[in-house]
């Protein structure tokens, strides 16, 4: 969605909110704040906590502890169907006994609506997703894709404050998907409603959100925009959850020291700045994205873009290629036994006398300003 219109930051508070189930924390004093009109995505792995969060925003599931204020309202203890709040199921939960406007139109009845504004209602939010001549077919005669737009006019007819989305994209298959992704981020800047979506796919947070938080067992560990996060993760969890990563753990050779003595390598690494509050010995993390690593024959190891300042530099062995369209995956084992991956673009093996084959020992060099250090 990437919104440039964003409004007060504060629209949508979750203060402190846990859930337990028994003596399972399921949420663990979660707090969030989200601006109106904002995308935002909760983004983590299955039991993350990240449904059962939806599910206390939308009413679903009470909170053991924490509160939660919409536009300055508490809606803590407002039930379900009086919160200004609707949700999309990952199922789409539409009726197969009524046509696609009586599934639209189902919740404006249900509230005593004018048959009339129904109607009007109705026709304007099949329009906004391009359903309306569809508005006499059933569920059944639909395709995965229109059976989530159908689902999306039902929870937009209402003109709820707050739209929260479970899943939405998970029962289409990929290419739908992804076209999919840009359409409902389109359709939710012209309406302009905040939306709130969990989701485990990093493609889909990373495309439509604004702004994301990474879960981990109930907490949130990161929290930021798709680039700040990917560019920059925290922890470990997060580097290696979004996106793919090579970690790499050592033990600083000096105080406040820049310089880390990593067994997974044959040298010292050369980490981006000095870690001032780092003691000598104490071990520290870092993490290079494969897209950072930069490969070459051993013969031509000092390339002319060793200019990016700083470099470290390894030899690996080819054990794995993947072709992956526009780069090529390499899983390289290093003199260690650790492996490596690299993502090389295709325009760049074009430059090769020939590309990196099973069994070829290539050099490897990735610049200190692309390494990262996790918390």
């Amino acid at each position: 969605m990437k919104s440039s219109k964003l409004g007060e930051d504060g629209f949508l508070q979750l203060r402190d909110v846990s859930k337990q189930f028994g003596k399972v924390t399921v949420v663990d004093k979660v707090s969030l704040s989200i601006r109106r009109q904002e995308f935002f995505a909760l983004l983590g792995s299955s039991g993350c906590g990240k449904s059962t969060l939806l599910r206390i925003m939308a009413g679903l599931e009470t909170p053991t502890s924490g509160r939660i204020v919409l536009d300055g309202q508490d809606i803590t203890d407002i039930p379900a169907h009086r919160r200004p709040v609707n949700m999309m199921f990952q199922s789409y939960a539409l009726f197969p006994h009524m046509d696609v406007a009586s599934n639209v139109g189902y919740g404006l009845r249900r509230e005593g609506v004018a048959k009339a504004q129904i109607r009007e209602r109705v026709d304007e939010a099949l329009a906004l997703v391009q359903m309306g001549s569809y508005a006499a077919s059933m569920p059944a005669q639909l395709s995965g894709g229109q059976q989530q737009r159908v689902a999306l006019a039902r929870s937009l007819v209402k003109r709820p404050k707050l739209l929260l989305l479970d899943e939405p994209m998970s029962a289409l298959d990929k290419k739908i998907r992804q076209q999919t992704q840009f359409e409902l981020g389109s359709i939710l800047q012209k309406v302009g409603v905040t939306c709130l979506m969990v989701t485990h796919d990093q493609e889909e947070a990373m495309t439509m959100a604004d702004r994301l938080a990474v879960m981990s067992e109930g907490v949130i560990v990161q929290m930021g925009t798709p680039e700040h996060v990917y560019e920059a993760p925290n922890t470990r969890f997060s580097a290696e959850f979004i996106g793919s990563t090579n970690v790499f753990t050592g033990a600083l050779a000096s105080d406040g020291g820049d310089v880390l003595e990593c067994d997974a390598l044959d040298r010292p690494l050369q980490l981006p700045h000095a870690l001032v509050h780092a003691r000598k010995g104490q071990a520290v993390t870092v993490s290079v994205r494969p897209e950072r690593i930069r490969l070459s024959w051993p013969a031509g190891h000092e390339s002319p873009e060793r200019s990016e300042q700083v470099c470290n530099t390894a030899q690996g062995v080819v054990e794995q290629i993947g072709y992956m369209g526009s780069y090529t995956l390499y899983y390289l084992r290093l003199p260690s036994g650790r492996i490596i991956m690299a993502h090389v673009p295709r325009e760049v093996l074009a430059g090769f006398e020939r590309e990196p084959d099973y069994g070829d020992t290539v050099a490897l060099r990735w610049s200190v300003r692309s390494l990262v250090v996790l918390g």
